[in-house]
């Protein structure tokens, strides 16, 4: 383990997390105002394709962190039975699950079944197909649909928070398996499938449009929906950047896009990949 990924074990993940928290939801006007202004400058972010052109239009750190974009600033791909990109940043990984092993950095998997903690559904996605996308902290921070679907369930799995960086993870084994994460599976034309949102150092929340912002719990928490979603909908949003994972059974015979693959920079709307 190298000393940065060693640090990450010896600060108080939660309590770090906790009070980012705090401070991201304040209205207090000097306490947002000073947040929102440094952070921008310091990522670089522009707001000339955002909903909200002034950073004193924000209510929060938080407000200003999931900022919607204009309309129309990320169109969706319409090619039928394409999947998009369900969030803007980077592909971390992306290919197909190995018997069920999933590469998180190379020379490093984890389980299927262990990220989406369910054994039955470790079984269920052997051999199928998967792509993480991280989303850097200047990044657009709501995750959309990246095909039809309908929610029909979630899973909130408490865990660690490492940072979920390159450097991260090329150094914590079973990274997205052990951080704190919300699965969301659906029903869709090819079978089941699944979202994996997942948390990470200093992240203050994850929050699904059928359950609102998650509560942290030490168990998990089990929801069942019947929410239908089109590709490109909404489906859930970051306080603080994390990471988006796509996961396919096998039948959806996915077929990732030639120009897609480790460090490729992505945009939310963008056909990734075919569903056969």
């Amino acid at each position: 383990m190298n000393k940065f990924a060693l640090l990450q074990t010896l600060v108080p993940q939660q309590t770090l997390s906790e009070l980012a928290g705090m401070l991201a939801k304040s209205e207090v006007s000097y306490v947002k105002k000073p947040l929102i202004k440094t952070f921008a400058k310091a990522y670089g972010i522009k707001l000339d394709e955002y909903d909200r052109g002034s950073l004193d239009d924000y209510t929060s750190f938080n407000d200003f962190f999931t900022r919607e974009l204009k309309d129309n600033a990320r169109p969706i791909d319409p090619t039928p039975n394409g999947i998009i990109c369900p969030a803007d940043g980077t592909v971390s990984q992306l290919g197909n699950i190995h018997a069920q092993a999933i590469l998180q950095a190379k020379g490093k998997d984890y389980e299927v079944g262990q990220l989406l903690a369910d054994f039955d559904d470790g079984q269920y996605f052997a051999d199928g197909s998967f792509a993480t996308i991280y989303l850097a902290p200047s990044n657009y921070h709501r995750v959309h649909m990246p095909f039809d679907g309908k929610l029909i369930a979630t899973r909130y799995v408490p865990g660690t928070l490492f940072s979920v960086n390159n450097t991260t993870a090329q150094h914590v084994p079973d990274l997205f398996a052990r951080n704190e994460r919300l699965v969301c599976v659906f029903q869709t034309a090819f079978g089941k499938a699944c979202v994996v949102l997942v948390g990470a150092m200093i992240v203050a929340g994850i929050e699904c449009v059928a359950t609102g912002p998650i509560k942290r719990t030490p168990y998990i928490q089990y929801r069942t929906h019947d929410l239908t979603l089109a590709k490109g909908d909404e489906l859930g949003r970051f306080y603080l950047g994390s990471t988006a994972i796509i996961v396919l059974p096998k039948q959806a015979g996915t077929a990732w896009q030639d120009d897609i693959a480790h460090g490729s920079v992505v945009m939310m709307g963008q056909k990734i990949g075919q569903l056969s």
